[in-house]
């Protein structure tokens, strides 16, 4: 499969060991706009993985659109323009494959959360709150993963309709902290509190690898598809 990465980064340098390793050819690789705009495919290429930075993610995404090239994306930061990205993507007739995060950890740690949320729905004692650490070099911040956590609490708690960062859960809020500690992948907690007890579950990423394979996975998979996709497409969910 030839692949193009768009962001080459220290996440985009972990995809390429293990794209090769699986015997993958790199196509190129573009962490600039005027090596985006630069680049012409010699060859087809089968797919594209795009982990850059929110500001260059949109450009990107409609890049691969307009050179019919499936794409796979795990920035976040951008989602304020997801609605337009995805009514490009179909009126191109192109591919995305959009998720907060690849690895299958996770994805099944959103699963518990949601399933715990629909428990915790008639015990208003409880409140509820997220917590989310990374490195220092991640610039968004709540990151996507805890936004997903909390879509996916509003979506079955009923008691709470939206978030907010950097402040207490109230009324119908639930409250994000951000923390940036080197040198942390990413650890997620969605706590329960009451004057009793707390209930917890906890995501520890160990590294990279993980969020790595999962969009390499992802990217030989939707190379003949189209559309939106997730990762309940994926995983089959």
């Amino acid at each position: 499969m030839n692949t193009l990465l768009l962001g080459y980064g220290k996440m985009g340098k972990t995809i390429e060991a293990i794209a090769v390793e699986r015997g993958h050819t790199i196509a190129g690789r573009i962490d600039t706009t005027s090596e985006r705009n630069a680049f012409s495919p010699a060859a087809k290429v089968d797919a594209a993985i795009e982990f850059s930075q929110p500001e260059a993610a949109v450009e990107n995404l409609k890049y691969c659109f307009d050179q019919g090239i499936p794409v796979v994306c795990g920035t976040t930061g951008w989602l304020d323009h997801k609605t337009e990205v995805e009514k490009y993507c179909l009126d191109k007739n192109g591919t995305l494959f959009y998720t907060s995060n690849f690895s299958l950890g996770v994805n099944i740690f959103f699963r518990v959360n949601e399933y715990l949320a629909q428990l915790m729905k008639n015990y208003s004692q409880y409140e509820i709150s997220i917590e989310e650490t990374h490195h220092t070099q991640k610039k968004d911040a709540p990151s996507g993963t805890a936004i997903s956590l909390a879509d996916g609490v509003v979506k079955h708690l009923g008691r709470k309709k939206t978030w907010n960062l950097g402040t207490p859960s109230s009324g119908e809020s639930i409250g994000i902290q951000s923390f940036r500690v080197d040198p942390d992948p990413g650890t997620h907690v969605v706590k329960y509190h009451s004057t009793v007890d707390d209930i917890e579950i906890r995501h520890k990423a160990h590294s990279r690898q993980g969020f790595a394979l999962g969009a390499v996975l992802v990217a030989e998979w939707i190379k003949d598809k189209k559309g939106i996709l997730t990762m309940k497409d994926f995983l089959g969910f």
